[in-house]
């Protein structure tokens, strides 16, 4: 599975060589690449080699999306990725973020990629009240200069570094503060029906990928630039989902293979189960019922 030649892709170069980083770097391409399968990120065509699709593949310096990006890289390098990457690192003029270390990384790592620069941090701040999270006005307009982007550059999906653990972690926050059954897709369309988003890391658990960042030695960039404010509700969430994988190792992925199993007529949401048009069937009951003697 791994390197028998010296013509990996540059991402690879002085990747640790002893076992435990190997099963490590083998289990992350697996999932992922089950991942890609299971929700159709390739279309027929890809593969057939009819057309060679483009992705933007989003950069922001963390753990995650290092991951991302070294992982898509192997599927290609070894032939299971039939698409183009474009590495692409949104800064959006976060106080203290280290403008030049994505650019050289990329540079260097002979990875096309395309730098913007959008100060949307400014926008959050002049926006958002004191003491709120910025979280949520944040992403969307990040969304849509990545939107934005992708068309410019002829790609037909965003793709991001999502992996188990904030797909878990959002389920819980629209359980807990938003009333509803509901997480981060691996796959969608978005609004205007024009591009695709993958989360390829969708099976990928995030202490992986923290063990394989910092084993490759990328430079990682801190994700508290915009100075978060403490006590967000995904950190209370991440607190409730450790202590419960403390008390109970590998509960986090028993609750990921509940999403991956849903039941609706289990659930109550008669949008996606017709309660009311459920019925017995009457007939058959009266013919198989044992006649039942009348008392005199």
């Amino acid at each position: 599975m791994l390197d028998e030649s010296d013509d990996i892709h540059p991402l690879f170069h002085g990747a640790p060589s002893g076992t435990e980083f190997k099963k490590l770097r083998k289990r992350i391409v697996r999932q992922t690449r089950e991942a890609i399968e299971q929700y159709g990120m390739v279309t027929p065509e890809a593969r057939d080699g009819a057309a060679r699709p483009k992705w933007l593949v989003c950069l922001s310096g963390g753990k995650d999306s290092y991951t991302l990006l070294a992982v898509l890289y192997e599927l290609q390098w070894r032939g299971l990725l039939p698409v183009d990457l474009l590495a692409c690192n949104l800064d959006q003029g976060q106080p203290g973020f280290p403008a030049t270390i994505l650019p050289e990384f990329l540079k260097k790592m002979q990875v096309p990629h395309r730098i913007e620069y959008q100060d949307t941090y400014s926008v959050v701040v002049d926006k958002i009240p004191a003491g709120r999270t910025f979280c949520a006005l944040c992403s969307r307009l990040r969304r849509g200069h990545l939107y934005r982007i992708a068309r410019e550059e002829g790609c037909s999906a965003v793709v991001l570094g999502h992996h188990r653990d904030d797909i878990l972690e959002t389920f819980f926050m629209n359980l807990f503060h938003g009333g509803r059954l509901a997480t981060m897709p691996p796959k969608l369309v978005n609004e205007e029906g024009d591009l695709f988003l993958y989360r390829p890391l969708a099976h990928v658990a995030e202490a992986d990928c923290e063990k394989f960042a910092r084993a490759m030695n990328y430079p990682i960039i801190p994700c508290d630039l915009c100075g978060s404010q403490d006590g967000l509700q995904r950190q209370q969430v991440k607190q409730i989902l450790d202590g419960w994988e403390k008390n109970s190792p590998g509960r986090r992925q028993v609750m990921f293979r509940a999403l991956t199993n849903a039941r609706p007529s289990h659930l109550l949401d008669p949008k996606l189960f017709d309660f009311v048009g459920l019925a017995l069937k009457t007939d058959e009951i009266e013919e198989n019922s044992p006649e039942i003697p009348r008392l005199s």
